[in-house]
């Protein structure tokens, strides 16, 4: 009989919400992938978005080795959280099990994908158009949170993914709200990263929204914005924007 008590604590809400943070709060991360000559793990490093539902997305050439991966098995791995100060260990991480689900260029989720991504990674206008470029999600099936010392999770994917009914039409009027947003509350990304105890810094803007919450570049830095509870009704602009009133007084 094994006594020895278990390394994983008994997943709760913060970790959920700690884990959907730093997901969505990733700019780039380690991808690793089942090389199909050798079998062998082989790791890159690619840019990372998110869909409206909190999937992540990568941008990918077809030239690339983690891409040919990939068409041949669609398994893989991606590691979220960046280390700060200190021992690199001690800070927050997050081991995500993923499916990769190539998308079709000419559907509608590649528009969708297309916009949400250049939100948040200008600079990929100078290659995203390329009909050799293409666009996966990486649907999360297994999740491993490490929030410090001593603070192990297991999730199942699921707990990483946003339900609901609102996600299509936030999509759709995602440039309103931000804009609308911003005419009503000039001053709501300063509010924002107040709230999120963020030192002041002049340059910053909203990059990416849905129903559980906000993205936005503060300088150099990716911050998420959770909600308490998402968003699962919307009739319009306004009832987004009511919701981030609610959030943020």
């Amino acid at each position: 009989m094994n006594d020895r008590p278990s390394v994983l604590r008994e997943t709760d809400e913060e970790a959920r919400r700690l884990a959907r943070i730093l997901l969505r709060s990733t700019q780039h991360a380690p991808l690793a992938v089942i090389e199909p000559d050798s079998g062998f793990p082989s790791v890159s490093r690619t840019l990372v978005g998110t869909d409206i539902d909190g999937v992540p997305v990568i941008l990918v050439s077809a030239l690339s080795a983690h891409t040919k991966a990939l068409l041949a098995d669609p398994r893989a791995s991606l590691l979220a959280g960046e280390p700060g100060k200190g021992d690199p260990l001690a800070h927050p991480r997050l081991s995500v099990q993923c499916q990769a689900e190539k998308v079709n260029h000419d559907s509608a989720l590649h528009a969708r994908l297309r916009g949400r991504f250049l939100a948040r990674h200008p600079k990929s206008a100078l290659y995203i158009d390329f009909r050799d470029f293409c666009f996966f999600r990486l649907v999360p099936l297994a999740v491993s949170l490490n929030g410090g010392f001593g603070k192990a999770y297991i999730l199942p994917g699921e707990d990483l993914l946003i339900r609901s009914e609102a996600n299509e039409a936030i999509a759709a009027d995602g440039d309103i709200i931000v804009r609308e947003l911003l005419e009503q509350h000039p001053l709501i990304v300063r509010g924002i990263t107040e709230r999120l105890n963020q030192k002041s810094h002049r340059n910053g803007r909203i990059c990416g929204l849905d129903a559980a919450g906000l993205d936005l570049f503060w300088g150099e830095n990716m911050l998420r914005y959770e909600f308490d509870s998402q968003l699962e009704l919307y009739n319009g602009p306004n009832s987004y924007i009511s919701k981030i009133e609610y959030s943020i007084p």
